[in-house]
């Protein structure tokens, strides 16, 4: 029961923030040109400092574990080849993209950090974790958002080098590098600099989610109900199915497992959407998707939770 209400406690106003988005657009204080503006902004700012600030203030040299590191890229790796052969099956190109990317990236660095200092009472292996997995979260996002474009006819030059170029200007990228050197070269983050960064990362989150809640067309999302509905079940069932075992067999264990549990079963992170609409893509099945698996993981995570504590893993 406390994992269910710690987990309702972590889901359930995410959900809530979308859904004032929501309203406010209903009664005329959101429009779809302010809600545009927010995207871009959440994308090029609050976001990146965000991911920066979560890599910076680690020090990775006290926890690195490089079989747990390896874990965390090689089967982030598969899922998103899992996700790209599966997006084969629809028909419209167009929704490709956002079904790979909506399927296998995670709330692993808000989520992640915050299930494991319940559990165990500090962040542990969430930063391995978020090393492991959220740059080629990242990168290859840029990379099936760029080569799926709407409108986009196959590869070529052109678009190999619009994707390169998409990958090294990308502000989340550049802000992944950033806290990955900041770290390395063991620099503090405190005081007036590291408030202010902690307070504009802060807005990633909330604004992000309103302004998802104001772009979401109910209509829309229905015609793209198969494919959310199928993203949303890879999301929070099908890649713990495939991957726990693999990793309970490589000997992981108590807080490891904890953050491998949420890196492959938590929600769709909010940052999705804002890539895709920044990105040329309708954002439809992106917001979608993150709507369920947010609504419904606060119940599969409870439910992986109680199996592997049943099973005496954690």
């Amino acid at each position: 029961m406390d994992n269910l209400i710690f987990s309702l406690n972590a889901t359930i106003p995410v959900f809530l923030l979308m859904i004032l988005g929501l309203v406010f657009r209903r009664i005329g204080w959101i429009d779809e040109a302010f809600a545009s503006k927010l995207n871009q902004f959440v994308f090029r700012v609050p976001l990146p400092l965000l991911v920066f600030e979560d890599l910076a203030t680690v020090d990775f040299s006290q926890i690195w574990n490089v079989k747990f590191v390896l874990f965390c890229f090689v089967a982030t790796l598969l899922s998103i080849l899992l996700c790209a052969g599966i997006s084969m099956l629809w028909k419209e190109q167009a929704i490709r993209g956002e079904f790979i990317q909506a399927s296998y990236r995670s709330s692993a660095a808000l989520l992640g950090i915050a299930f494991i200092q319940n559990i165990y009472g500090s962040a542990g292996m969430g930063p391995l974790m978020i090393i492991g997995s959220v740059p080629l979260y990242n990168m290859m996002a840029v990379v099936v958002l760029s080569v799926f474009r709407p409108g986009q006819q196959g590869l070529d030059k052109t678009v190999v080098k619009r994707t390169m170029t998409g990958i090294v200007t990308n502000p989340i990228i550049l802000g992944i590098v950033a806290g990955l050197l900041w770290s390395a070269l063991g620099l503090p983050l405190s005081g007036i600099p590291g408030k202010t960064i902690g307070n504009i990362a802060s807005m990633a989150t909330p604004l992000g989610l309103m302004a998802m809640g104001a772009s979401f067309d109910i209509q829309k999302a229905v015609q793209k109900g198969r494919p959310a509905i199928v993203a949303s079940v890879m999301k929070l069932v099908g890649f713990c199915v495939i991957f726990l075992p693999v990793a309970i067999a490589f000997g992981f264990r108590e807080e490891e497992l904890v953050a491998i549990l949420v890196m492959l079963g938590s929600a769709t992170t909010v940052s999705c959407y804002v890539m895709a609409r920044n990105m040329g893509h309708e954002g439809v099945l992106t917001s979608s998707t993150v709507m369920l698996t947010t609504l419904f993981s606060a119940f599969t995570l409870t439910g992986w939770l109680f199996l592997l504590r049943s099973a005496g893993l954690i």
